[in-house]
């Protein structure tokens, strides 16, 4: 059974008796809703209301620990910083543990959670970094071709931090907003959004018919740019389309073509 050691995933650590409720004033997603049990998915977004970082989030018996692309760990701990203000809390790069992806049933000795984002994607578990990339019965590339068959876009690859609002990447789609809970950052545009009842922009499944077209490839109907391809792997991807520019060109019979391959929209398999 498949489990893969995820070296590009780093973990913030937010501690003190104010944490959870200076997280639930910043982020997408009810931080009510998240124990031991149950992880979440959410984004700091923004006040225009653009996804600056998306990750997952697990209580622990220290706090909350956010799982987040490696590569931002730094600047997430500073923007988190700039809104500390009075609030009782610590914030720190976790650097003792490893995220562990687990699918298709597989299971560990680390603290296991569900991935909230799709069922499919399966779970996650926190180990000691070593043991996490010991434990791993996979490569990091088998996990991505898994994450890509379940339809879940990855930010720095599928869309871009700072450029897209979490609709445009599917956030409402894949449990990284509630639009139920009180004020975070970026609210109001979200819940514009979200009242208006359609995105321009949308992440959307794709087959490939031809190789796989590098991340930000244009996607063409004939003279008309429709969007861009993201990760790709084993003759599927994901791609951002403009949803009603990709309607009228398969309405007329155009064939949407990226690099020397065309593409096949399967919105049928989105999340």
């Amino acid at each position: 059974m498949p489990s893969a050691f995820l070296d590009d995933r780093g973990l913030l650590r937010i501690a003190g008796e104010d944490a959870r409720s200076f997280l639930q004033g910043l982020v997408t997603c009810d931080m009510d809703k998240i124990s031991r049990q149950a992880a979440g998915f959410g984004a700091l977004l923004t006040p225009q209301g653009k996804i600056l970082f998306d990750f997952l989030i697990i209580e622990d018996e220290d706090g909350f620990l956010l799982d987040v692309d490696a590569s931002l760990a730094g600047a997430l701990i500073k923007r988190l910083s700039m809104y500390k203000l009075r609030a009782r809390v610590t914030i720190a790069e976790d650097l003792h543990l490893g995220v562990l992806a687990l699918w298709d049933g597989a299971v560990s000795d680390g603290v296991e959670y569900d991935d909230p984002r799709h069922a499919g994607l399966g779970r996650r578990a926190l180990l000691v970094r070593d043991d996490a990339h010991k434990a791993a019965t996979s490569m990091q590339d088998d996990y991505e071709a898994h994450r890509i068959i379940c339809g879940v876009p990855r930010g720095g690859v599928d869309f871009a931090y700072g450029d897209v609002f979490p609709h445009d990447a599917d956030m409402d789609l894949i449990h990284g907003v509630d639009f139920k809970k009180g004020c975070y950052v970026g609210q109001e545009v979200v819940s514009r959004m979200e009242h208006r009842g359609a995105a321009r922009k949308r992440i959307v499944p794709v087959r490939l018919r031809g190789p796989a077209p590098a991340p930000g490839t244009e996607i063409r109907a004939g003279d008309i740019a429709i969007g861009v391809m993201g990760s790709a792997a084993r003759e599927r991807g994901l791609a951002m389309i403009r949803t009603d520019r990709a309607e009228e060109a398969i309405a007329a019979g155009e064939k949407l073509v990226a690099g020397a391959s065309i593409i096949e929209l399967l919105p049928a398999n989105m999340p």
